[in-house]
């Protein structure tokens, strides 16, 4: 490894340390801001996505970590990394990263200003990170018992939303395209809460629970319910025992369409909700 790489990956480690200091989980990045550690289960995929429980690194943001042995270990597995991601969603920030974005060809500053005239929100101090393109990351903090999901040009075209499962390029990181540095007067600032009226153009509308469908009965409903009851990290883990119970018992095919409203309600996207029903149709011996 060159000279100047080793000193990039010291220096990514540093300030990787300095933000666990600060409460923020963090993972190693390559250069190309993804992930440093490739995942274990690239050439064997499970029935369902492993968010970690197998025990080894490599599972992108759920790797993220705030303690400093775990930290190491993941850049010394990880010697090429020359910055780090810093993970959204989690306690004690729950941080939610506005990405305004400069390569779209639209202002997306004006658009968040124009945003909150309207919506008559101001955006507080906070720290907010400068890209290599130009663009600015806003860090904002969210409630503990509101999941805000990943977004692109939802709120306004050139605004991405890191949310839950999301990870922001920490200040400091260097990357193929330069290196990521704090707009002035901002670093040593806290990550500012979230003005309520942004939080809730930040959610996603609310979906009525998709009853059971005829003839399923309480036990079709009651694995709907079982999903949509579930937390962040247990999402794919309830779908998918609910899924195979469902062909078990007779009413996979009925409960498909349900369980996938249901998925969508905690978070998961449509492609991973059937996906992860379609894996437990084959683990039962059943084709979706």
């Amino acid at each position: 490894m060159a000279t100047t790489d080793r000193q990039a990956t010291t220096l990514a480690l540093a300030h990787a340390l300095s933000a666990a200091e600060r409460g923020l989980a963090v993972i190693p990045l390559s250069r190309t801001k993804l992930p440093a550690l490739r995942s274990p289960h690239r050439d064997h995929p499970g029935p369902a996505p492993c968010h970690g429980e197998c025990g080894r690194l490599g599972h992108g943001v759920y790797d993220a970590s705030t303690d400093p042995a775990r930290i190491r270990e993941l850049f010394a597995a990880a010697p090429w990394a020359t910055g780090y991601g810093i993970a959204c969603g989690l306690p004690p920030h729950h941080l939610i990263g506005v990405d305004l974005d400069t390569k779209s060809g639209t202002d997306s500053s004006a658009a968040l200003r124009e945003i909150a005239l309207r919506h008559l929100f101001t955006i507080p101090e906070t720290v907010v990170v400068i890209t290599p393109s130009g663009g600015r990351h806003v860090w904002l903090t969210g409630p503990p018992d509101v999941v805000v999901p990943n977004s692109a040009g939802r709120l306004a075209p050139g605004i991405d939303i890191r949310g839950a499962g999301g990870y922001l390029v920490g200040p400091g990181s260097r990357t193929d395209h330069g290196v990521y540095a704090p707009a002035p007067g901002t670093a040593q600032l806290a990550p500012a809460p979230c003005p309520p009226a942004l939080l809730r153009l930040l959610l996603p509308p609310p979906r009525a629970p998709h009853p059971a469908p005829p003839g399923s009965g309480d036990h079709g409903r009651g694995l709907v319910q079982f999903v949509l009851a579930a937390h962040e990290g247990q999402r794919n883990t309830r779908l998918f025992w609910a899924a195979c119970r469902a062909y078990e018992n007779g009413i996979g095919p009925a409960l498909v369409a349900p369980l996938v409203e249901a998925a969508l309600c905690t978070g998961l996207s449509e492609r991973e909700a059937r996906a992860t029903i379609a894996s437990a149709a084959r683990m039962t011996e059943h084709r979706p």
